[in-house]
């Protein structure tokens, strides 16, 4: 019998099963390249008929666009700068995140307790120095923006960012999906939580988690995670395709910078939710020269300003990357861990 079994692991609040579905593919927007950016996330290309995604790099591939695993040099010139926003939004000005654990897979199926980290990351990681430096950036004002000042509607860091999680286990998930049924899985979750309008939409991402060993095409070899949008009868839906990062090993983050076997992921997660905070629908939001976000530019960095680190929240200590900061060095900018 066909039934929802999300009661002992609905993080509050508790919803009924919902498995209405709506979706419509997204304008394909022109790839951008990142590499001249010396980022090696950004735009990419990864299915057919859908729009590009932003990326998180693998650690290797972050290497080698820095040649020298050096992070990017403090220049105006490397800041980011506002595109202009999609349908008027282009940063999350008061920011949700919704962890959906996909699949029956999920069952007695997470070797390196992945959930409740991440629900543990979430409910800490509001109003913390370390998400702090998203506020810098806006929408509401001109294509080209640099410093927001006073003007526009800048994001926000609220310290309840997180607002639940649905342990989608009444079927299996595919065992390998692609960009288009995860795009699917992140419109049953806004229709699951009751966000079927585009405002409720407004400032909301969906984490599409998936479970040890069935991850989508290209995880550990072409990126660690990435986050796209979609377009449905709830308006734009933005979400993440976060693997189950621990599969990956050192390629997404495992005993990085001596931070520990689990240490990717609240680094990959942190810089998807940093980059979906001030780039909600790429690439409308935040991006440099290259189309790298705040947390491309900062991917993977191993000493120096802007080393990946332990970072204390209320809920625990986890190990985060920095993210690019405008003002930065007396407006030069730079990777930061507070702001």
């Amino acid at each position: 019998m066909s039934k929802c079994s999300l009661a002992p692991k609905l993080v509050l609040p508790i919803f009924s099963c919902v498995c209405a579905m709506a979706l419509a593919a997204s304008p394909a927007m022109a790839q951008s390249d990142a590499s001249h950016g010396k980022a090696a996330g950004g735009w990419h290309q990864i299915e057919s008929g859908m729009p590009p995604v932003m990326i998180h790099p693998t650690k290797e591939a972050s290497e080698q666009a820095r040649g020298e695993a050096k992070p990017h040099q403090a220049s105006t010139s490397n800041d980011l700068y506002y595109h202009g926003g999609v349908g008027g939004i282009g940063v999350e000005t008061a920011p949700k995140v919704y962890l959906v654990l996909w699949g029956s897979q999920w069952n007695s199926n997470d070797p390196s307790g992945e959930e409740s980290l991440l629900v543990s990351f979430f409910k800490g990681v509001g109003g913390t120095s370390w998400f702090n430096s998203v506020t810098q950036y806006c929408q509401g004002v001109a294509t080209g923006t640099y410093t927001c000042g006073t003007s526009g509607t800048k994001a926000g860091n609220p310290s309840g960012i997180f607002v639940a999680a649905w342990y989608d286990n009444a079927a299996a998930a595919p065992s390998h999906p692609t960009q288009s049924q995860l795009a699917a899985e992140a419109v049953r979750a806004a229709q699951f939580f009751g966000n079927t309008t585009s405002s409720k939409n407004a400032s909301v991402q969906y984490v599409i988690a998936t479970s040890h060993g069935h991850n989508a095409s290209g995880f550990g070899s072409q990126y660690c995670a990435w986050h796209s949008s979609t377009s449905s009868s709830a308006g734009n839906i933005a979400y993440t395709n976060l693997p189950y990062i621990t599969d990956a090993g050192a390629s997404c983050g495992a005993n990085f910078n001596g931070l520990g076997s689990k240490a990717g992921i609240t680094i990959v997660e942190g810089h998807e939710m940093a980059e979906t905070a001030t780039d909600q629908f790429p690439n409308g939001g935040w991006l440099d020269s290259g189309g790298a976000e705040n947390g491309d530019k900062c991917a993977w960095i191993s000493s120096g300003q802007g080393a990946s680190a332990d970072v204390k929240f209320s809920t625990g200590t986890f190990p985060v990357q920095s993210l690019w900061s405008n003002a930065f060095n007396s407006g030069a900018g730079g990777c930061v861990l507070s702001y």
